[in-house]
């Protein structure tokens, strides 16, 4: 039997995460704290009259209406596993916005999760500071024969041991099918049910947490995906005042916005409360469109921020956005979004561009050593100058923004998967050029990422893939893609989205890092790694001093970084000849840490001495496209050599 209670009594919270209490109204379906009710809060204001259908119950029981079109009802005897769906004043029955877990699918009824009856084990946890973030990237369902969270899981420690410190999940909201990227996810709160659900994602942090590693998630609130889309039946989600390339834009700033900047914020602190992620990367802000006076992306960090003071916890917003704007890292007391950190394209752009020598579409931006050493020396490559691809100045100066705000890499899901074959740098460069992006991006003074299987030289292509189950929007996909990739290529034809070859061709194979120039390469990323940790010059960010500068002639560059009485340089090599880099040397004996050229990391060989004295006699010969990490400490740059 259900029946409807009142909602104005309280009730007790749980031990470690707190089920909200009946007075705070949580979006969805929320297990009450003490018996077996459930409260059920959507907004619905296209619909005068909201029903809740327990299908396995087979009752329908009325919500009743509340202020600005909410609709709410605490409901007896109904217990987590119930699936359930609203039943709408037109009779339309649609799954809640605000689902926890889609087991059927974007088609099928919700179900009733209790999150908040799960054991964890990181009481003792609080996350890491930013510095500290050395991030791998991830899709859940490639990474893994099984591709699914506890399969994941028995990968944790070894990616401890590589040294790695965050670990980043693409988007997990429920998308159609069990093939895709994440990016069409429909059910913002509902954990993909192919990777495992609600549950398997808290074992998996939990897992986590207990190696020490910190757990970002992707999560995507500039559009929702075409398959299973249904947010329009309830209310205005959408606006059509502005447009995005993935579609319908997201309301946030015209009539009725208050309460979708209220089901998104109540999204990002859902993933931080009941799943303890560690940080949210919130994908392509430049898509968040909003001109209102107090800004969504503005409320959001406020709540995070509120959140990780009242939990004790680091917790962190890392923005990916193409304007180069610095405001959105700045202050909200000084005009800003108070966001934490951004992804910086113009990096990996720089990078990109030395090596593989592409100038096509936004590469035509880049090429020279001079944008790579005012990446890594300032963040930003465009602050405010003309940009051939956009035809118009682009960005702001990025002098305010610290080192640690910024997070850098060579290879991510973007740059990788939307290339129209999915190739990785290891089917576009070199075995020492590889080694050499590799030491860009984690020596750098930023926050490095990695992109799964890079540190071992992964060969699988990370491919486009979906399984709508439209055949119409199948196609749709096809041709967008054909067309998407018919103005770089003579012959545009892509593989298949669609099809589960693609999919499968993505998978990784991790067997590869046992053998072979793939162990040498594993075990490279591991000893830089080592490095970032031990050094303090490389460890610190924002306090160390730093000074990099360029030789376009020869293609040397060179980074010099103190802090304390530690003194490292890094000297890179770009070019495909051996170059003579003693007069850029600063005076002192410098001790050799790594060459990538030894044959111990599976290079040539080099004759790099251990120690170079800067005495006027000796050469230093950096081999092409290789890197040389020197230190001096204070004693040894007394030394009379």
């Amino acid at each position: 039997m259900l029946t409807v209670q009142s909602s104005a009594q309280d009730k007790p919270t749980g031990s470690h995460v707190d089920r909200p209490t009946r007075g705070e109204a949580a979006l969805g379906a929320v297990v009450c704290a003490s018996d077996s009710s459930c409260e059920f809060t959507v907004w619905a204001p296209h619909s005068e009259l909201v029903q809740v259908s327990v299908r396995n119950e087979q009752r329908t029981i009325d919500l009743i209406p509340q202020e600005r079109g909410y609709h709410r009802a605490v409901v007896s005897d109904v217990q987590p596993g119930a699936r359930y769906v609203f039943k709408l004043a037109n009779g339309v029955e649609r799954a809640d916005p605000a689902s926890r877990y889609q087991p059927e699918g974007v088609f099928g009824p919700s179900e009733i999760v209790d999150l908040a009856d799960f054991r964890w084990h990181d009481q003792a946890w609080r996350g890491l500071q930013l510095k500290d973030y050395v991030l791998y990237e991830l899709h859940v369902g490639t990474y893994t024969a099984a591709g699914n969270f506890d399969a994941l899981i028995e990968h944790v420690n070894r990616l401890k041991s590589l040294g790695v410190t965050a670990i980043e999940l693409m988007p997990l909201a429920q998308f159609p099918g069990t093939r895709n990227w994440g990016y069409d996810g429909v059910f913002p709160y509902a954990v993909q049910n192919s990777y495992g659900g609600p549950r398997g994602l808290q074992r998996f942090v939990d897992a986590c947490h207990q190696e020490g590693l910190a757990v970002v998630l992707d999560v995507v609130y500039n559009h929702l995906g075409p398959e299973g889309n249904f947010l329009s039946n309830f209310g205005p989600y959408f606006t059509d005042r502005y447009h995005t390339p993935w579609g319908a834009a997201i309301n946030f700033d015209d009539a009725h916005s208050d309460e979708v900047v209220r089901f998104f914020v109540e999204n990002a602190q859902y993933w931080l409360e009941h799943f303890h992620v560690d940080a949210l990367r919130l994908d392509a802000i430049h898509g968040i469109f909003d001109r209102s006076a107090q800004p969504f992306l503005a409320s959001l960090s406020s709540a995070v921020d509120q959140l990780a003071s009242k939990a004790n916890r680091h917790v962190y917003l890392i923005a990916e956005s193409d304007l180069n704007d610095a405001r959105f890292l700045q202050p909200r007391s000084s005009g800003g979004y108070g966001l934490h950190a951004q992804w910086n394209d113009d990096f990996h752009h720089s990078v990109h561009c030395l090596q593989t020598g592409e100038r096509a579409s936004y590469y035509q931006d880049f090429g020279s050593l001079g944008d790579l050493q005012k990446a890594m020396q300032n963040g930003y490559v465009y602050t405010g100058q003309y940009s051939r691809f956009r035809q118009r100045r682009h960005g702001n100066s990025s002098a305010a923004i610290q080192p640690s705000q910024l997070v850098v890499y060579s290879q991510n899901h973007d740059q990788v998967g939307n290339r129209m074959l999915g190739e990785r740098s290891s089917a576009l460069i070199s075995f020492e050029a590889l080694k050499l992006s590799a030491g860009v991006v984690i020596l750098s003074a930023n926050l490095p990422l990695l992109f799964m299987g890079e540190e071992y030289g992964e060969t699988a292509p990370f491919l486009y893939f979906t399984s709508h189950s439209d055949p119409k929007l199948g196609e749709a996909v096809r041709e967008g893609r054909r067309a998407e990739y018919s103005g770089f290529y003579h012959s545009a034809d892509p593989p298949d989205p669609q099809a589960e070859s693609t999919f499968m061709r993505s998978k990784l194979d991790h067997r590869l890092r046992n053998g072979g120039s793939h162990l040498g390469l594993w075990n490279f990323y591991q000893e830089l790694l080592r490095l970032r940790k031990s050094m303090p010059a490389v460890n610190e960010l924002d306090e160390a001093t730093r000074e990099v500068t360029a030789n376009e002639t020869n293609g040397c560059l060179r980074m010099l970084r103190s802090y304390a009485q530690n003194e490292i340089m890094v000297i890179f090599n770009f070019s495909d000849n051996c170059i003579d880099c003693s007069s850029d040397i600063p005076h002192g004996a410098w001790q050799k840490h790594l060459n990538s050229a030894d044959v111990e990391w599976n290079g040539p060989g080099s004759a790099v001495p251990e120690i170079f004295p800067t005495d006027g006699n000796s050469h230093l010969i950096i081999a092409p496209k290789s890197l040389c990490v020197f230190e001096r400490s204070s004693r040894s740059s007394r030394v009379s050599c």
